[in-house]
């Protein structure tokens, strides 16, 4: 690409907001080992954002929802995972949270790109197999939390 960013007919730039997911899951990467409050982490990394384009409003919309629902998000992971959340690799359950948050409450985004980009992030960040595991995962969650998309 020729460093233009092609926005599609609905104003989204993809490219803009896969680099928010990124930056999303650092900060939830970062938010499960400090507990900072919602307000500090997001300025921590809104300051990062500003160097590069991002769509800061979707990463806010993503920091915000992971830290307000965390416990509905984990809840409805459970049945999906092998093992408890809390076991689960810090960067796959920073991946994992976010990608739930965008199925229950980002019905907007297609669950393809979802699990596709919560993949993405995995292979960035963590471990050799991580995505493997992310993406098992999420083709359960989202057969369940979106069952008449996946029916499509």
């Amino acid at each position: 690409m020729n460093g233009h960013h092609h926005r599609r007919p609905d104003g989204i730039d993809p490219v803009a907001r896969a680099r928010a997911r990124r930056r999303a899951l650092q900060a939830i990467y970062a938010w499960q080992i400090n507990r900072a409050d919602e307000r500090s982490l997001l300025a921590q990394f809104a300051h990062e954002q500003a160097h590069e384009v991002a769509d800061l409003e979707y990463f806010e919309d993503l920091v915000r929802g992971v830290l307000r629902h965390v416990e509905t998000l984990d809840a409805a992971l459970a049945p999906y995972l092998d093992r408890p959340i809390t076991e689960v690799d810090l960067i796959e359950r920073a991946a994992l949270r976010i990608a739930t948050y965008e199925l229950i409450h980002r019905p907007d985004v297609p669950f393809r790109v979802v699990i596709s980009e919560a993949i993405a992030g995995t292979k960035r960040f963590g471990s050799e197999h991580g995505h493997t595991y992310v993406n098992g995962v999420l083709d359960k969650a989202a057969a369940a939390l979106r069952s008449v998309e996946a029916k499509r």
